[in-house]
């Protein structure tokens, strides 16, 4: 009776000390894999087909990153449904730091209120199946014309815009980057305040949209400026007005909607942040955060932004997550108070 307990108590030992090791073993491997990372590419998503705004801030971070830390990341653009296909990929993704996304006002502001009002359901949700890592940079929209629509019609000014279009309720074709974009709910926002009706057209992202409005396929747009600066530039779009609040440093001569039309309280603007899936380890977090703040507030990185219109911000994953809570809420209100819906 005493050997059959004294050989219990020497099991449970046993096992007890084999759990410890394991414990110990696995630890150790964790803290081996968080020091060395990264130490294979990182994909970094872009829910915007290449050469769009979304897409055009993302670039200079690849490079930064390449050329001061040696870091490979890899850009996948991965369009569609106004950013949310790409956003699921990321939100589905092992929390190792290997997936990025890159996250923008209609992912995790706008997408969320839009596609709820009418009873439908985002397949993440922008806070709970995401970690925010850091806000990169903000820029305004601009509203853009085809030019010969602009010249046809006589239209010169953001007034002669809206006179138009109340004297031609639904002839007006209003192009998009998508259902959900800031692209798309600056211009719904343009016209519930307003009061002219304008047709939605929705594209898998700037570029398409921006080619067809040149060849005179839609009409206006309410375009991302990275998209449409050297379009601008070179006179085959017909910029009338900024979204922002304030005038914007490239292009000081241009007014904002809200002072072109007398619409005081209309502002819209755009802005970009890399975000991972849920549950990252501080360790990889901590890391990624202080690799990306550097990148963004590097001259380089900085001239790039600058001369497309975008104004680089980077903050601590904690500041970044208040701020997408805080879009959230203000986009819920502009969406319920606009009547924008899913086209």
């Amino acid at each position: 009776m005493i050997q059959s307990k004294l050989l219990n108590v020497f099991i449970r030992l046993l096992l007890f000390f084999t759990a410890a090791i394991a414990i110990l073993v696995g630890t150790s491997h964790t803290s081996v894999a968080q020091s060395d990372y990264p130490n294979k590419p990182i994909r970094f998503i872009v829910p915007f087909p290449a050469g769009g705004a979304t897409d055009n801030i993302a670039r200079p971070l690849q490079n930064e990153l390449l050329n001061t830390v040696k870091w490979n990341v890899i850009i996948d653009n991965k369009p569609g449904a106004g950013g949310n296909i790409g956003a699921e990929i990321v939100s589905k993704s092992v929390p190792d730091g290997y997936t990025w996304l890159m996250a923008s006002v209609g992912t995790h502001g706008i997408n969320l209120p839009l596609y709820t009002q009418g009873g439908g359901k985002l397949p993440f949700d922008p806070v709970k199946d995401f970690t925010p890592i850091t806000l990169v940079a903000e820029l305004p929209n601009v509203l853009v014309l085809n030019p010969e629509f602009a010249a046809k019609n006589k239209i010169n000014s953001v007034n002669d815009l809206i006179a138009y279009a109340r004297a031609n309720p639904g002839k007006v074709n209003m192009a998009s980057s998508g259902n959900g974009t800031s692209i798309h709910m600056a211009g719904e926002l343009f016209k519930s305040m307003t009061k002219t009706y304008m047709v939605h057209l929705p594209y898998k992202g700037s570029p398409p949209a921006v080619t067809d409005l040149m060849a005179g396929n839609v009409d206006i747009m309410f375009d991302n400026l990275p998209s449409s600066i050297n379009f601008i530039r070179a006179g085959r779009l017909k910029a009338l007005a900024v979204t922002s609040a304030k005038r914007s440093p490239a292009f000081p001569d241009m007014p904002t909607i809200a002072e072109a039309a007398n619409l005081p309280g209309y502002e819209a603007t755009s802005w970009f942040g890399v975000v991972g899936p849920a549950n990252m380890s501080a360790d990889i977090l901590n890391k990624d955060s202080a690799v990306l703040m550097a990148a963004i507030n590097s001259p380089a990185v900085k001239e790039k932004y600058l001369a497309m219109g975008a104004q680089p911000v980077g903050n601590t994953p904690a500041q970044f997550s208040t701020f997408i809570k805080n879009e959230i809420a203000k986009w819920t209100k502009v969406v319920k108070d606009s009547g924008a819906k899913v086209d």
